[in-house]
């Protein structure tokens, strides 16, 4: 369910703003991104694993707050993630 140290490292490397970037937010929302995708499909073969379905729902929402705050500093780099990771939005 959770993602190895070089999956993230990778995630670092390709949506950091510099070397060793992972507090921006970006970063952030690409290692929940792929948390919650790891997650939705533990949940397809565990149906009745309720408190992870829980957990889903916290990182789901954790990530919408990352984007809107994104959305709101700035509108390019917001495009750009939401197109590279392939969200709705």
């Amino acid at each position: 369910m959770s993602i190895t140290q070089e999956r993230k490292g990778e995630l670092i490397e390709k949506f950091g703003r510099e070397k060793g970037d992972t507090g921006s937010p970006e970063v952030q929302v690409a290692i929940l991104t792929e948390r919650i995708v790891n997650l939705t499909e533990h949940l397809k073969t565990h149906k009745k694993d309720f408190h992870s379905r829980r957990g889903l729902l916290i990182m789901v929402g954790q990530r919408r707050r990352m984007l809107d705050y994104l959305k709101s500093k700035s509108v390019e780099r917001y495009q750009t993630i939401i197109s590279e990771l392939g969200l709705r939005r």
